[in-house]
C-alpha cells in the first residue's frame, strides 16, 4: 500500500472519526462500538464499514487505496442514502452474523478480544 493510512480492511481506530458524521441514530452506533466492553460491537461494526466501503474490492493501485481508510470511510458515510436505521439494520445484522458465528464455533465473546 502506497498511503500509510491505508489498511486491507476497515480499522477500528477510524470509528470516533465517523461519530458525527450523521444523525443521532448513527452517533448511538459508534457509541455503542466504542464501549469498553465491545468487541463484538466493534466487531461488527468493521464487518458493517466493510461492507459498505467494499473494503474487499480494494487493491493499492485503486484511488480509494491513494486517498486511505480514513478518506474512503468518511466519503461512505457522508454519501450513504439510506437512513440512520437502515444502518442500524446493518449493525444489527453484522452483530448478529458474528455471534452466530461464534456459537458455531464454540468461541466464547470473551475470548475475541484477547
Amino acid at each position: 500500500m502506497y498511503n500509510r493510512d491505508t489498511e486491507l480492511i476497515f480499522p477500528p481506530r477510524l470509528i470516533p472519526s465517523l461519530r458525527d458524521l450523521r444523525g443521532e441514530g448513527w452517533r448511538h452506533i459508534v457509541e455503542t462500538a466504542l464501549t469498553e466492553e465491545a468487541s463484538l460491537e466493534q466487531t461488527a461494526f468493521v464487518l458493517m464499514m466493510a461492507r459498505l466501503a467494499n473494503c474487499a474490492g480494494c487493491s493499492p493501485d485503486t484511488y480509494r487505496a491513494l486517498l486511505g481508510c480514513s478518506h474512503c470511510a468518511t466519503q461512505t458515510i457522508r454519501r450513504y442514502r439510506g437512513s440512520d436505521d437502515d444502518l442500524t439494520a446493518m449493525f444489527q445484522k453484522a452483530r448478529a452474523e458474528i455471534e452466530a458465528y461464534l456459537n458455531s464455533t464454540g468461541i466464547q465473546e470473551q475470548d475475541i478480544s484477547k
